[in-house]
């Protein structure tokens, strides 16, 4: 009996310190962060795939020859399939390393990216 109560409450600590940390991730927050840069005259918008992709959401200019890079270190999920149907773009990621993708010179709009199930996503904001 002892021991039932132990191992429950081991549980509760260990299920409750998961959800904890997965909440205050700020790089999984909806927030835009410092993922864009220019480098000779081509925008690099960095993200991360593992257990989703962060930043979620990011802004970046439009009308500039623009790759997406992604590092997929340590992803062994859903997230290591990439698609962004608006382009007919779906990638296997390899499980370290990163992937570059051509997203070309986008206009003013909204780029949608998921997983290849479905279950997670992010966007990127082409403001002109």
């Amino acid at each position: 009996m002892k021991l039932t109560v132990i191992s429950i409450i081991v549980a509760i600590v260990l299920v409750g310190g998961t959800v904890l940390l997965t909440k205050s991730n700020p790089s999984q927050e909806e927030g835009t962060q410092n993922n864009v840069s220019v480098v000779d005259g081509k925008q690099i918008i960095s993200i991360r795939a593992r257990g989703g992709y962060a930043p979620r959401k990011t802004v970046a200019q439009a009308g500039i020859p623009t790759i997406l890079k992604v590092d997929a270190s340590g992803t062994v999920d859903c997230s290591s399939a990439i698609r962004i149907p608006s382009l007919n773009i779906t990638k296997n990621l390899p499980l370290s390393g990163t992937t570059d993708i051509n997203l070309g010179t986008p206009a003013v709009g909204t780029l949608q990216g998921m997983c290849a199930m479905g279950m997670y996503s992010f966007r990127i904001d082409f403001q002109g």
